[in-house]
């Protein structure tokens, strides 16, 4: 893998990508804002993930793919529809025309939001999203393995929990993942030799985690990081809270009760 091209750049999971993949690729940058601060080794393309032939240009020349462009929260249908379902198929099929070698999806946990939080859970599990946007990801994981399948496209999809510098709350002690074990991540997910369709699971090595990560562990993940450093600190601040609380029993968090309780329309990760 030489030239990499990073969808959604602009974004704070693409800032954390650009900083450590940085020297080890050619990086462009595709985003439906301008990028102006260029690195070394860095060019841009501004252009819309629902542009199927924008993004086919965009192709030109790319090894493998990190597809992080995407609306990442909950949002309403007239949202996710064209961003998460029309430009992730547009991306995967852009990506096969193009002769691309490997596309990295950005899934989420959301995509598996309703299992409980007393349960511990693998990759082979069968989908229980926890909102429109966790439907729209267990869609790109569906895809992934089409394309895999049907046109020999190494696809690798993750189902990141939460990239941050630290985690900021009770339930992120079990799916945060550190800016650096998540580009260790991504650079397996780019060189591990002879993939076919995998599913892991984005999160540093927390102690209290809900998911088996067996299957990248398998692929060679080592994480560096663990949540446990910050319990004290956010435990303190968190009050407990008490049993039948949909949001604390489901690993979705926020996202199971939007809607359902009167909730936001907007929620974040």
């Amino acid at each position: 893998m030489k030239r990499i091209l990073i969808t959604g750049a602009a974004g704070q999971l693409g800032g954390y990508l650009r900083r450590g993949l940085a020297g080890k690729y050619a990086l462009r940058l595709l985003d439906i804002r301008p990028i102006e601060d260029l690195g070394e080794g860095e060019e841009t393309v501004t252009a819309d993930i629902t542009d199927l032939d924008a993004l086919t240009a965009a192709m030109e020349g790319i090894d493998g793919v990190v597809h992080l462009g995407a609306v990442s929260v909950e949002d309403s249908w007239e949202e996710i529809l064209p961003n998460n379902i029309v430009g992730t198929y547009n991306l995967f099929e852009a990506a096969r025309r193009g002769g691309v070698k490997r596309v990295l999806f950005a899934s989420s946990n959301h995509a598996i939001g309703f299992y409980r939080r007393d349960q511990r859970i693998g990759t082979n599990v069968t989908v229980r999203p926890d909102s429109r946007y966790g439907v729209s990801k267990a869609y790109g994981e569906a895809l992934a393995s089409l394309y895999a399948d049907k046109y020999g496209l190494e696809t690798f999809c993750m189902r990141i929990g939460n990239v941050n510098d630290k985690p900021i709350d009770v339930r992120r002690l079990s799916i945060w993942i550190s800016p650096r074990d998540f580009t260790q991540l991504v650079e397996i997910g780019l060189e591990a030799p002879g993939l076919h369709f995998e599913i892991v699971y984005g999160v540093s090595d927390n102690a209290r985690t809900w998911w088996d990560n067996s299957n990248a562990e398998r692929l060679g993940y080592r994480p560096q990081d663990d949540a446990e450093a910050y319990a004290e600190e956010i435990t303190a601040k968190e009050p407990p809270h008490e049993p039948g609380d949909r949001q604390h029993d489901f690993q979705g968090g926020s996202f199971v009760d939007l809607e359902f309780g009167g909730g936001p329309p907007k929620q974040g990760r």
